[in-house]
C-alpha cells in the first residue's frame, strides 16, 4: 500500500460491529492492482486464486475481521456501461464475497438524488469516517486520507452509504 495510506489492519481491528466502504469511481489507478488488471484487459481472464498476489493480506484481514462478528459491506457506485476497470473488479469480487464481505452495485443514474460524499470512504463503527482522497488518474493523492470523527460527518455519510446500500444490487445479481 502507499504510504499515504493509513494502517488498514489496525483501522480494521479496531471495529466491533460494522465497517462501510463506499466506492464512486469508474477506475482506479493504485499500484497494487495494475499488473492484474493489465493482464485482465490482455485476456479478459482473472486469477480467483486467494493466495496470488497482493490477496492473501487483505483477505485473511476481511476473514479476521468478519469472524470477530464484524459486518464489512462495500458499496460501489458505477456508471454504464461500465469501465474496464468495473469489469475487472467485478470479476474479482468473488474472492471478497468468499472472504466474507457483502458486495452491493448501484448504477450512477440511480444514485442522483443521494447526498454523497465527494470521495470514497471507510466507516467504522459509526463512529469514524476515514476518507479516501485519489489524484484525477485513480492514483493516492498526498496527502491519501484523512479521518473524521465530527458526528454530522459520520450522520451524513452513513445516511448516504444506507441510501446507496438499499438501493445497490447484490453482487451476485449485478451483470457488467
Amino acid at each position: 500500500m502507499s504510504q499515504n495510506v493509513p494502517d488498514f489492519t489496525a483501522l480494521l481491528r479496531s471495529a466491533q460491529r460494522s465497517a462501510v466502504h463506499l466506492e464512486m469511481r469508474d477506475a482506479y489507478g493504485v499500484g497494487d492492482e495494475a499488473e492484474e488488471f493489465e493482464q485482465f484487459k490482455l485476456t479478459g481472464a482473472v486469477d480467483l486464486d486467494p493466495t496470488a498476489s497482493w490477496w492473501p493480506e487483505w483477505l485473511g484481514l476481511v476473514k479476521e475481521t468478519v469472524g470477530r462478528g464484524v459486518v464489512l459491506r462495500r458499496a460501489r457506485i458505477v456508471s454504464e456501461p461500465v469501465t474496464d476497470y468495473i469489469r475487472w473488479e467485478h470479476a474479482v469480487t468473488p474472492l471478497n464475497l468468499d472472504a466474507g464481505e457483502q458486495v452491493r452495485w448501484l448504477p450512477r443514474r440511480k444514485a442522483s438524488d443521494i447526498a454523497l460524499p465527494g470521495n470514497d470512504l471507510w466507516l467504522i463503527d459509526d463512529r469514524l469516517v476515514l476518507f479516501h482522497f485519489f489524484t484525477g488518474d485513480g492514483n493516492w493523492a498526498d496527502p491519501g486520507f484523512e479521518f473524521n470523527e465530527d458526528p454530522a460527518t459520520v450522520e451524513m455519510v452513513a445516511q448516504a452509504f444506507e441510501t446507496v446500500w438499499d438501493r445497490a444490487t447484490p453482487h451476485e445479481k449485478y451483470t457488467v
